[in-house]
């Protein structure tokens, strides 16, 4: 006897939540095409605005929460005067659009970037110009600085982004919460601090201090220094010297020591090197 054919019938509420995860996932693609076209279309401002503020003393303090920022000496600067040029970077998909702000007042520079809702971009550059004759002190909460051509006093605090430093002769204080450090063709005394991050320095400076929790650092000299003074954590000390007689002193808790480097007790070219777990490598500079 033939069996009567048994007919499947769709299982009710089936199609409409066919229906309406197809237009959730039309609906993220939208978005999602949304935003990688604003991703794509992010970069520099082609208006940047430009703003002029005078200074009344001889120190600058930079305060930003979260924007990139390059500092240089221009020689075109007029004395007592910052010159200040802003490039937004970014566009919003959903909400406010970024709110950037900035204020002076008692030679301080105040920068600061809201972005709320859905964001493809959202961030900052601001070019800072200064005169000669003018220490700078930076405070950064999370953005990169950059900073060249200075000759007073250059202070950086940054809580999370790298900073770079160039063709300074005069001293220079870098500490950064969790950032490389990278400082060139300077010359004065030298102090670099990182909670987790590289350090580089190739410099002629007579007096060098670098710390970092987590990280390596490397020390190219072009100067005999005074003195050197490097630490690690959880990173190799590279520290290269000009032809001379030192006085060395390594310690490392789990790695090796290489001191090739002429060495005297009583010299008054100083270098200390020490990291908890990595190796040491003193030696003359090529």
């Amino acid at each position: 006897m033939a069996r009567t054919a048994r007919t499947t019938r769709p299982r009710r509420g089936g199609t409409t939540r066919a229906a309406r995860a197809a237009a959730l996932t039309g609906a993220v693609a939208v978005l999602l095409a949304a935003l990688s076209a604003c991703g794509a279309s992010a970069g520099d401002d082609e208006d940047p605005e430009h703003r002029s503020f005078a200074l009344q003393g001889r120190t600058l303090t930079v305060d930003s929460d979260d924007s990139a920022l390059e500092i240089v000496a221009a020689e075109r600067t007029p004395r007592g005067e910052v010159r200040v040029t802003r490039w937004f970077q970014g566009s919003v998909v959903v909400g406010k659009d970024p709110e950037v702000t900035w204020s002076f007042r008692d030679d301080r520079l105040v920068l600061r970037l809201e972005c709320s809702g859905v964001v493809a971009d959202c961030s900052a550059k601001h070019r800072i110009e200064v005169p000669r004759g003018v220490t700078v002190k930076v405070q950064d909460g999370d953005g990169s600085v950059r900073a060249r051509g200075l000759r007073d006093p250059l202070h950086i605090r940054t809580g999370d982004g790298s900073v770079r430093v160039s063709d300074t002769t005069g001293p220079v204080d870098v500490r950064t919460g969790d950032g490389s450090i990278r400082v060139s063709d300077s010359t004065g005394p030298l102090e670099m601090r990182s909670g987790d991050g590289s350090i580089r320095a190739d410099v002629s400076s007579r007096e060098i201090r670098t710390r970092t929790g987590d990280g390596s650092v490397r020390l190219e000299l072009g100067a005999v220094p005074d003195r050197v003074e490097s630490r690690s954590g959880d990173g190799s000390v590279t520290i290269a010297l000009p032809r001379a007689t030192y006085r060395v002193t390594t310690e490392t808790g789990d790695g090796g020591v290489d001191v090739s480097v002429p060495r005297d007790g009583s010299s008054s070219h100083a270098v200390t090197a020490r990291t908890g777990d990595g190796s040491i490598t003193v030696r003359t500079a090529n």
